[in-house]
């Protein structure tokens, strides 16, 4: 009978892992929007363009722990910066606290554990 209660525990264990992959998933849409509309925008994390877009527009991004720096242009007005900072998702700790660390693992190598402001 203790061997089924085991078996129980360690499958729930297993199904909770990774929760905020299945919550959250690995990618995220963000919205842009300038005033005047119609600026150009470049979007950089690490160096490195990860897109662009004109307000008012959206781009779907892949979640990391990077933050994100977005350059806005329109001529006729000053250029816009802005930087998107990576937090924690919330499904996080609960990986933490219900799956002991297992889920936690998983979501952190793919950056579903992570959500921009």
């Amino acid at each position: 009978m203790k061997l089924v209660y085991a078996a129980a525990a360690f499958g729930s264990l297993v199904m909770l892992g990774a929760c905020s992959s299945i919550v959250d998933g690995h990618s995220q849409t963000l919205t842009f929007q300038s005033n005047p509309e119609g600026a150009e925008c470049t979007v950089n994390r690490n160096g490195a363009s990860i897109g662009k877009l004109t307000t008012p527009g959206q781009l779907r991004v892949d979640k990391t722990k990077y933050d994100i720096h977005v350059v806005c242009k329109k001529d006729g007005y000053e250029d816009a910066t802005h930087f998107i900072k990576s937090g924690v998702a919330g499904a996080t700790f609960g990986n933490i606290i219900l799956g002991g660390g297992i889920g936690w693992i998983i979501d952190s190598a793919t950056g579903a554990d992570n959500k921009y402001q």
